[in-house]
């Protein structure tokens, strides 16, 4: 792994409204905090009386330790760690005393500013919405405490300084600790306007500090859902349809009741509940468990014939989602026309923790215990389910073991599972766990849509790029979800195109249509959503662009992209920094491919090396990443994102797939749906550019373009391409 910091470029983006508008309708919370005001002492969540807690955000206790209120999950991408660090940094605080809690589900003081009034994560949004919120935070915490420091001492406010959880005077010499002025700090009002930090004296900010959450997951006391457990808890394992669409006919429960350890079975909306003592009771009681299905509306197709139906309806109009200058008579009259068509499968987002949830239900309350991604929409499902208003039910957010999006969904699906078997079961206060397996998991739902992507493009006589025509079909990842009215314009689903409506490339006649299909099979957002296809197809079909005008394919792309130049500055750095050389080509049966793409903000590019043996197996040798995220919080947590992002986009375009015959799931575990091995994780070179641009996000952009410049340096070693994915599948064909 290498790390670098270069030169910026100092032009903002625009700001990208990932699942913005699902809070449209309602007042969004402002930067400010509003809900305490100016003159009042606002307390977080779960304060105790001795500590001075300035705001929701955090507490200082007398011990001087710092306690910073999380509103976002951590799944791992490093999120406790960005904002406690935002905090910390303009509190002055001691690192080593800076601990992280979960903030409740309350949407009042922890919404996603990026979100409107909803509590969640998602969207790459966790650092770039709380960034002004948690500086003024920490900020206003500290003026708070410096004022005490100046009564005490009667001396003004500028004469004092702070570092590293103490106020000095430095012409007197005293010296006090933030703990000590607990007591005073806490009787003062909190002031309506403070000074923040310039990037220049960032101490925190910027520099790769230790991560607050890596103590607990090493020695073991890091409590995810799967470590709960409470006296008399049952153990739950669902049964749930073979074919999405289908409900239960009937069930026959003898079997599995004679299971020792099985304590009931009981229909639920989703399926079929086995409860037992343990998880191992209840999974050996499900499968003894006989259910006949009713299929009458279930999905019953291959996944084979969806794409084929997929084909056929690219041959029709669909609606507009961009529509530049007339693409079609531009193609038509060009000198030189290109045309190429991909295929993107359904893909599971599997993280290393499959989906589980504790749930204590009684007569008037609900209490919840998960990696919760969605606070909001999960208190007002659960409550639903329960019969509860959404204040009845009390949340507690866990570790999660990742989800790269799968626990973010409109249905709240495994919380109502869980609510639901607690209701059925007499909502007596028992605590329930419902357990998915990797089956489970597998065979769940909720993937990422199957797409076909029709590109056609027009060239002059010169190689300049003059039409570019993109038909995209699948599935609405947002249809019948809260988020459809807002998000969802003239039946075209903004997630289904972004990362294709948006190309930045300066062509004269652009087209991108999109016709979405029905299916039975739930979707969802899977790692950077839209682009983990779009770019994709956009970045090989522009490198078919190079080839068919005869240019270099980095030469090609810069030249088109000097109106953005953030995006041509992660391109030529990626560039520089793999050696790219045309002129030094590598040697037989290794290529080099280059891919650009902006998501949530970020501009990533990324060179990829590969082998590629006589039997046409690749090997990814070498990646080199740049991306500009703005202002770095953490570098060491921008590296790995990337590098993560990399290993689990390359997993999809080598292996992964979810395929459907007669309408069921033929993968079940990790056997038949392959991610990628620690054994094929290439060498992995990470450069930042230095910026002092806010931050963006960094949990998905790293995975938009590895895809293409893998496949693009197949084509350069192999004069093959890859137009089906994932390259497991026998998608290669001449070009």
């Amino acid at each position: 792994m290498t790390t670098e910091f270069d030169t910026p470029n100092a032009v903002r983006p625009s700001r990208r409204t990932f699942l913005k508008a699902a809070g449209a309708g309602a007042v969004a919370l402002t930067i400010g905090f509003d809900w305490f005001g100016p003159g009042r002492r606002a307390v977080a969540a779960t304060a105790p009386d001795a500590a001075f807690a300035p705001n929701a955000f955090l507490r200082v206790a007398p011990d001087g330790s710092v306690t910073v209120i999380a509103k976002h999950v951590e799944v791992g991408q490093g999120a406790y760690t960005g904002l406690a660090t935002i905090v910390a940094e303009e509190l002055d605080a001691d690192w080593s005393s800076v601990r992280v809690e979960s903030a409740p589900a309350d949407a009042t003081r922890y919404a996603n500013l990026a979100f409107g009034k909803i509590q969640g994560t998602g969207g790459s949004t966790a650092m770039a919405n709380s960034w002004q919120q948690l500086r003024e935070a920490g900020a206003k915490a500290r003026a708070m405490l410096v004022s005490a420091a100046a009564a005490q001492w009667h001396v003004p406010t500028d004469q004092l300084t702070t570092r590293d959880g103490f106020v000095e005077h430095a012409a007197s010499g005293k010296r006090i600790s933030y703990g000590a002025l607990v007591p005073a700090a806490a009787k003062l009002p909190v002031p309506d306007k403070v000074a923040l930090k310039s990037p220049a004296e960032f101490r925190l900010i910027g520099h790769p500090i230790p991560r607050v959450d890596a103590p607990a997951k090493s020695n073991g006391t890091a409590q995810y859902t799967l470590d709960m457990h409470f006296p008399g808890m049952l153990v739950a394992v669902m049964q749930r349809p073979p074919r999405f669409g289908a409900t239960v006919k009937s069930f026959d429960a003898t079997a599995a009741k004679a299971v020792p350890g099985v304590v009931n079975v009981v229909q639920v909306p989703h399926g079929v509940a086995v409860v037992a003592t343990g998880f191992w009771a209840a999974k050996q009681g499900r499968d003894a468990l006989k259910v006949e299905w009713d299929d009458t509306h279930a999905e019953k197709r291959s996944s084979d014939a969806i794409m084929r139906e997929y084909r056929q309806l690219a041959g029709t109009p669909g609606l507009p989602a961009r529509k530049d200058g007339d693409a079609a008579a531009a193609i038509a009259g060009a000198a030189r026309k290109i045309s190429a068509s991909y295929e993107f499968p359904y893909l599971a987002h599997a993280p290393m923790e499959p989906l589980d949830t504790v749930v204590k239900l009684s007569a008037d309350s609900c209490e919840i215990w998960n990696g919760d991604q969605f606070q909001t929409v999960d208190q007002g499902n659960a409550a639903q389910a329960a019969g509860l208003k959404p204040e009845q039910v009390r949340i507690h957010t866990l570790y999660a073991g990742g989800s790269f999006g799968r626990r973010a969904n409109a249905w709240s699906d495994y919380v109502v599972e869980a609510v639901s078997i607690a209701k059925a079961l007499g909502a007596n206060g028992t605590p329930i766990k419902l357990q998915w397996t990797r089956e489970d998991d597998i065979t769940g739902g909720f993937y990422r849509p199957m797409y076909f992507h029709r590109l056609e493009a027009g060239l002059t006589k010169d190689g300049k790029l003059v039409g570019w025509h993109h038909h995209i079909v699948g599935q609405s990842i947002l249809a019948g979800t809260p988020f459809e009215p807002v998000m969802v314009k003239n039946g075209v689903d903004s997630t289904s195109v972004e990362g294709a409506a948006n190309i930045r490339y300066a062509i004269p006649n652009v087209s991108v249509e999109l016709t979405t299909a029905k299916s039975s099979v739930p979707v969802l957002w899977w790692r950077v959503v839209g682009s983990s296809h779009t770019a994709y197809a956009v970045e090989a079909f522009i490198d078919e662009a190079a080839h068919a005008a005869g240019k270099d394919p980095y030469e090609f792309r810069r030249g088109l992209l000097d109106h953005a130049p953030r995006l041509k500055g992660v391109l030529d750095l990626a560039a520089q920094k793999a050696g790219w050389n045309p002129a030094k080509p590598l040697p037989k049966g290794r290529g080099r491919g280059i891919a650009v793409a902006e998501a949530f903000n970020t501009y990533v590019a990324q060179v990829a090396e590969v082998s590629v043996d006589s039997d046409g197996q690749v090997k990814v040798d070498r990646v080199v990443c740049a991306v500009d995220c703005g202002i770095a919080i953490n570098p060491d947590i921008v590296v790995a994102q990337m590098e993560g992002g990399i290993g689990f986009g390359l997993g999809a375009i080598l292996h992964s797939a979810i395929t459907l015959k007669d309408g069921q799931v033929e993968q079940r575990n990790f056997d038949g749906y392959h991610v990628l091995r620690m054994a094929e994780m290439p060498k992995v070179e990470v450069h930042v550019v230095a910026s002092g641009e806010a931050p963006t996000g960094v949990g998905e952009p790293g995975v938009a373009p590895i895809g293409p410049a893998v496949a693009n340096a197949v084509f350069a070693a192999t004069g093959k391409r890859h137009y089906v994915l994932p390259f497991d599948a026998d998608g290669a064909k001449q070009a």
